[in-house]
C-alpha cells in the first residue's frame, strides 16, 4: 500500500505541476499579448497618420517621414478600403491567386473579415466628411508573430501535458515491472522452499502405506500432500508462461467445489448450475482451479462461515463465463476500484493478494476479464470471469 500511495501522490504531483506550469504560461502569454496588440494599435494610428499626411498632401508637403512610416510596415497586414468597399492599398497579405480579379476579391474579402472584426481606423478625407461618405477605412489584422505567441502557450499546454502522460505512464510501468518481478520472485522462491518437505513428506506416506497399508487415515494424508504438491506447482508457473489446453471446465469446476465442500462449516451451502453439455475452453487447468478457489474462500470469509454459494457456467457469445456468487458482507463503493490492487484486503488477516494474482492469472495468462459483476453491502458479492471460447 505503501507503494501505491507513493505512486499516487507523485501522479498527484505531477498533475498539480502540469496546471500550475499550464496556468502560468497561459496569464504570462496574455499579458505579453495585450501589450502587444496595444503596440501594434499604436503602430496602425501612426500609419494611419502617415498615410492621411500622404492624401493631403500638396507640392510644399515633406513626405519623407510619412513614405518611411508607410513603408516602414513589413509585419502588419493591411487593407485600405473605401466608403464603397472597394480596395484603396493593402500590405503584407499573401496572395496566392494569380488571377487579378480573384485577387482583388480575396482582398476585399480580407478586409471585411478584418473589420467586421474591430481592428480598423477611419480617415475621414476633406473638410465635410463626418458628414459624407468621403472616408476611408484602414483595416489591419494581427501580426504573424503576433499570432504565433497567441497560440504558443497552448502548443507549451500540449507538450507539458504529453509530458506528464509519458511520465506517468512510465512510472507505472516501472510500478508493473516491479510487481511482476516481486511476483515471479517470491513464487519461485515459494516453490523452492515447498519443494524438499513435501518430497520428505510423500516419501513418509509411502513408508505409512507399507507399514499400516489398512489405516484409513493415511489415503486422506496422501490427499493432503498432493495438494500440496499442486499449490507448489502452481507457484512455480507465476511468471513463466503457462500452456492453457482445451479443458472440460464442468471437470475444473467440481473439483474447485469437491475441494472448498471438504474444508468449510457444513453451514456453507455451494449451489451449482452447470449447463447438461460440458463446455470447453482453452485453460491451464491448475491456475484456472487457483483462481475459482480464491473467489470461493473470499466469499466464505465475506460471509463469516455460514451462507450460501452460487457458481455457475454458461456460454455467453464468443465467451466461457463463470460467475461466483455470494451473499456476505459485500463491498463498499469505494473500495470497488481496488479490490485487485495487489495489498488492498478488507480482512483482520491477509496479504491482499489473492485477487491481484487471480487478476493476473486470467487477464494475462489467459487472455480473459476478471471484474466486480455486482456488489451491494449487506447482500453479496458477484464475481465474473470471461474466457475465450
Amino acid at each position: 500500500m505503501q507503494w501505491t500511495d507513493r505512486v499516487r501522490q507523485v501522479k498527484i504531483v505531477l498533475v498539480v505541476i502540469a496546471v500550475v506550469i499550464a496556468v502560468a504560461s497561459l496569464l504570462v502569454s496574455h499579458l505579453l499579448v495585450s501589450d502587444l496588440k496595444k503596440e501594434e494599435r499604436n503602430k496602425m494610428e501612426v500609419w494611419v497618420q502617415a498615410l492621411n499626411t500622404l492624401n493631403n498632401a500638396d507640392e510644399t508637403t515633406d513626405l519623407t517621414l510619412a513614405l518611411s512610416v508607410i513603408q516602414g510596415n513589413n509585419t502588419i497586414p493591411v487593407v485600405v478600403l473605401d466608403a464603397q468597399g472597394e480596395v484603396m492599398d493593402y500590405r503584407n497579405l499573401d496572395i496566392k491567386e494569380r488571377n487579378a480579379s480573384d485577387s482583388i476579391r480575396v482582398i476585399r474579402e480580407e478586409g471585411e473579415r478584418m473589420r467586421k472584426a474591430g481592428r480598423y481606423i477611419r480617415i475621414d478625407l476633406g473638410e465635410d466628411a463626418g458628414e459624407s461618405d468621403n472616408y476611408q477605412l484602414v483595416c489591419y489584422d494581427e501580426s504573424l508573430m503576433l499570432k504565433r505567441l497567441a497560440s504558443y502557450p497552448y502548443v507549451q499546454l500540449g507538450v507539458v501535458m504529453i509530458f506528464v502522460v509519458v511520465a506517468i505512464f512510465a512510472l507505472l510501468s516501472s510500478k508493473r515491472a516491479e510487481q511482476n518481478k516481486v511476483w515471479v520472485g517470491l513464487s519461485k522462491e515459494t516453490a523452492h522452499q515447498l519443494g524438499t518437505p513435501i518430497s520428505s513428506l510423500m516419501a513418509w506416506v509411502e513408508i505409512l502405506k507399507e507399514s499400516y497399508p489398512d489405516d484409513q487415515l493415511i489415503p486422506e494424508m496422501d490427499k493432503d500432500v498432493k495438494r500440496l504438491e499442486r499449490i507448489a506447482e502452481r507457484f512455480s508457473k507465476i511468471g513463466s508462461i503457462p500452456e492453457p489446453v482445451e479443458t472440460g471446465m464442468v471437470e475444473v469446476l467440481k473439483r474447485v467445489v469437491d475441494y472448498i465442500d471438504r474444508r468449510t462449516s457444513s453451514k456453507v451451502c455451494i449451489h451449482q448450475d452447470y449447463p447438461v453439455y460440458n463446455i470447453k475452453a482453452r485453460v491451464n487447468a491448475s491456475l484456472f482451479e487457483w483462481v475459482v478457489e480464491n473467489l470461493c474462500k473470499n466469499a466464505v470469509d465475506a460471509m463469516e462461515g455460514s451462507g450460501d454459494i452460487w457458481l455457475s457456467l454458461h456460454e455467453q457469445g464468443a465467451w466461457v463465463v463463470v460467475e461466483v456468487r455470494d451473499n456476505g458482507k459485500g463491498i463498499q463503493k469505494k473500495d470497488l476500484k481496488n479490490v485487485f490492487k495487489p495489498g488492498f484486503t478488507t480482512k483482520k488477516r491477509g496479504w491482499g493478494l489473492g485477487l491481484s494474482l487471480a487478476k493476473r492469472i486470467i487477464e494475462e495468462y489467459h487472455g480473459g476479464r476478471i471484474y466486480v459483476k455486482s456488489s451491494e453491502v449487506g447482500k453479496g458479492t458477484t464475481f465474473r470471469i470471461e474466457l475465450k471460447n
